[in-house]
């Protein structure tokens, strides 16, 4: 956290603005679940969000000292990112403030080093994790007593799962950023389909597969970068901004301290003890 307030400190000390590009946030289908949120005029009650995949290939990722963390990091803070903005987004909507984050529990674990998993070959989830966790999941309560459950993985087969749902009091609504039904496609084997992508992380194009018709756009990126550039040509904030990256690190560090201390976190307390501005 402190390094994360040197970071925002420079950026207001220079004059520029800290843009926090969690593409989540620009994923359409997010964006539609907050509109109908918002039109629905009811209380967010849970949020269940996912990513998911067989894991990182590279092997920075793999190590703390170069990663930071395993999957809860690399992996959670996309839904976790996604859940704070909704929150925030409900608060500021409703009373003017936004609704924080108050306290989290956490377990993470290393699924690979399941005995069975070590001896079989050959492997299709990768392997190989030196100090982080392949496996992680925290659960946040906020101070409106609504919750958010979040879970990462490295050990998941069938391609990249990006997923977040939304339990309101007025409204239910999901968002499958991947896979979606937006374009399904069978191939007997993976033959039929060389040479075409069909969507990150997948290990066959054979059998029944969910081929991504434009990626980039569906998880957010064009958008992202868009809002960004607005942002700095009409000097206004960005809809993902410095506030929400350093709520981010907040609680998944929280959350790693909560799975090593096997408690709960209170938020809160961690704030004052680091002076962490409101």
């Amino acid at each position: 956290m402190e390094a994360a307030a040197r970071m925002v400190d420079a950026a207001r000390e220079n004059g520029v603005r800290l843009l926090y590009a969690e593409n989540w946030i620009y994923a359409p289908a997010i964006q539609k679940v907050q509109r109908l949120l918002t039109a629905s005029g009811g209380a967010i009650l849970r949020i269940q969000g996912e990513e998911s995949h067989s894991g990182s290939h590279a092997s920075y990722a793999k190590r703390w000292r170069t990663a930071g963390g395993g999957s809860l990091l690399g992996k959670g803070c996309h839904p976790l990112g996604a859940a704070l903005y909704l929150k925030r987004a409900e608060g500021m909507r409703r009373d003017g403030r936004p609704i924080r984050p108050r306290t989290v529990v956490a377990e993470v674990g290393r699924l690979t080093r399941n005995p069975a998993f070590i001896a079989e070959e050959p492997k299709y989830i990768q392997d190989g994790w030196h100090d982080v966790e392949d496996w992680g999941t925290m659960l946040v309560t906020f101070e409106d007593r609504s919750v958010a459950q979040i879970m990462a993985s490295d050990a998941a087969l069938g391609g990249i799962r990006n997923c977040l749902a939304v339990y309101g009091s007025r409204a239910y609504a999901e968002a499958n950023l991947n896979p979606n039904t937006g374009c399904v496609a069978y191939a007997p084997s993976a033959e039929m389909f060389a040479g075409e992508y069909i969507s990150e992380k997948i290990e066959t194009t054979a059998g029944w597969s969910f081929p991504s018709a434009d990626e980039e756009h569906v998880q957010g990126y064009p958008q992202e970068i868009q809002d960004f550039v607005e942002a700095v040509v009409d000097d206004r904030p960005p809809l993902s901004d410095a506030a929400l990256a350093c709520e981010v690190v907040l609680v998944t560090y929280a959350a790693y301290l909560a799975a090593a201390e096997g408690r709960r976190v209170d938020l809160d307390t961690v704030r004052a003890a680091l002076s962490v501005a409101e």
